[in-house]
């Protein structure tokens, strides 16, 4: 049997669809099983011992991927993505059976479509996902898989020392700004783990989030190390590994930390930690106030489910996860 699974798009939602793999590998051990997905999140997938291939494909490219999906002759498809549009593309590449949930207008492409669990936003999307294959759910986690070269090559790189002790630091997240802890308020926890001289932090991100990790990081100690923007996507992996602690706002790094079981500290205010918080792992800051979760890029008021987050608090956090 040939499989494909589609996978979903989103950093961080993707990674909290990786136990999926390590299922249908254990439910189909002889098939031969493909992983689809865009290609700027296709290397959170490498070395994944689940799969024998990742199909990769430009969103704004959709010939390239039927046609891939064709060459491919794939006998059944599973859709992690809920998008008519994804449904179609398997229907057009020719999957012969698809399976994915009932939504976005797109049942006939389906040959098992399944209805949206009623669960959905009460349970965590790791459960969501699993759905879509026959009861009972599995027990499986996120992962993702660092090779050994990989782990020497970030030290090297970046001259991190086996024995010293590496706090991450990640403050921004792609949804926008209200998911993001206050500038100074990380800055101000980052002077505080400054006061143990074992510490070394690295402030992570992508080039978007450049301008608030100088604004965050001018004027401290070389201690303080900014490499937004200078990591690919592999190197951040094998970073975040390599990381003792890891303090993040909810954003695809966070649930990179979460699958390779670094010790974390998640700080929550605009979104559901419930529904995508760190899945059984990690410690996570929320503090519920009466208009969160709102899901807004932008807060329209007064921004008090962040500015409600302390910072000795969150230094505590962390402190903690370092001893």
């Amino acid at each position: 049997m040939k499989l494909v699974i589609r996978m979903p798009n989103w950093l961080g939602d993707l990674v909290m669809a990786t136990p999926i793999l390590r299922d249908v590998r254990q439910k189909y051990p002889k098939a031969h099983i493909t992983a689809m997905c865009q290609s700027n999140v296709a290397p959170l997938l490498h070395a994944n011992p689940h799969l024998d291939g990742v199909l990769a494909f430009s969103h704004a490219d959709k010939s390239q991927a039927i046609k891939a999906l064709r060459k491919g002759r794939f006998d059944l498809g599973i859709l992690l993505t809920n998008s008519l549009s994804s449904a179609w593309l398997f229907w057009r590449g020719g999957v012969k059976k698809r399976i994915g949930f009932i939504s976005d207008g797109r049942r006939l492409l389906l040959n098992n479509p399944v209805p949206m669990p009623k669960e959905r936003g009460q349970e965590h999307l790791v459960t969501t996902y699993k759905r879509l294959l026959s009861p009972p759910l599995s027990d499986s986690s996120p992962e993702l898989f660092v090779t050994p070269e990989e782990k020497e090559a970030v030290l090297k790189k970046f001259c991190l020392s086996e024995n010293s002790k590496i706090i991450g630091v990640n403050p921004g997240a792609a949804y926008g700004p209200a998911k993001c802890w206050l500038p100074d308020r990380f800055r101000a926890v980052t002077e505080k783990l400054l006061e143990d001289e074992q510490n070394t932090l690295l402030y992570v991100g992508d080039p978007a989030s450049s301008g608030l990790i100088q604004e965050i990081c001018r004027d401290l100690p070389s201690r303080v190390i900014d490499l937004s923007g200078k990591t690919t996507l592999r190197k951040l992996i094998a970073l975040i590994e390599r990381c003792d602690v890891f303090l993040t706002n909810d954003s695809g790094p966070m649930h990179i930390a979460a699958a390779l079981k670094t010790p974390l500290v998640a700080l929550f205010g605009s979104t559901n930690d419930v529904a995508t918080g760190p899945y059984k792992h990690g410690t996570v800051i929320h503090k519920h106030v009466h208009c969160s979760p709102c899901y807004l890029r932008t807060c329209p008021t007064d921004f008090i489910c962040m500015k409600s987050i302390e910072v000795e608090e969150v230094h505590q956090a962390v402190k903690h996860l370092t001893n």
